[in-house]
């Protein structure tokens, strides 16, 4: 009897295409059917969201792997994994002249293919300019708080107004010097470190 109510509850919620009264009512069913499971569920969230988020990750890293390999084996880009999710990075040898927010055609050309690769993917991206610890002074850029960001904004603007990416997919931030990938004591340290990282986010952190 508990199984038949939950089951037309469901049935009424749903026809009635309220999505805050589906949640709740997944989540009752679920706590009914699953009275041992000590995770609650999240608003937007049903059981297999995790499974879902993984292979969301896993399929966007095999487009990228495929659609970039050549950058990726000279290595004038890197993917790398952390808990924000895939990072694609960039070094400012292939994405800009030095003391330049101006797009390489090398850059260009990587965030239009990088575009093709995750369009259908529900992650957002979020695009991050970074800079080595040499002080930035010059008549366009008085920091590299401002060389850092305008670099990020460069990118997202390509994405927006040449391949209409969702700009609600997008988000950029500057940290200049302030985050460094390695010691900025050599001049090929200070190379990793000046760098545009785009961050295709884990479903959850959104």
């Amino acid at each position: 009897m508990t199984l038949l109510f939950a089951l037309f509850t469901t049935m009424y919620a749903m026809s009635r295409v309220d999505d805050g009264k589906y949640l709740r009512v997944a989540a009752g069913l679920h706590e009914a059917l699953n009275p041992k499971d000590t995770v609650p569920l999240k608003a937007g969230v049903l059981p297999g969201g995790q499974a879902l988020m993984v292979q969301d990750q896993n399929n966007a890293r095999a487009m990228i792997e495929r659609d970039m390999a050549e950058e990726l084996r000279s290595g004038r880009m890197e993917l790398l994994e952390d808990a924000r999710g895939l990072v694609l990075s960039i070094p400012e040898a292939s994405a800009f002249p030095p003391g330049s927010a101006d797009l390489s055609d090398v850059a260009k050309s990587a965030v239009t293919r990088l575009a093709a690769s995750i369009r259908s993917s529900s992650s957002g991206l979020l695009i991050e300019g970074h800079t080595d610890d040499v002080p930035m002074h010059s008549a366009r850029f008085a920091s590299n708080w401002e060389l850092s960001t305008a670099r990020a904004i460069a990118v997202v603007q390509w994405l927006v107004e040449h391949e209409q990416f969702p700009p609600s997919r997008l988000s950029a931030a500057g940290y200049g010097e302030y985050r460094p990938r390695v010691p900025n004591d050599t001049a090929q340290s200070r190379a990793r470190n000046r760098r545009v990282d785009i961050v295709i986010q884990n479903v959850q952190k959104r």
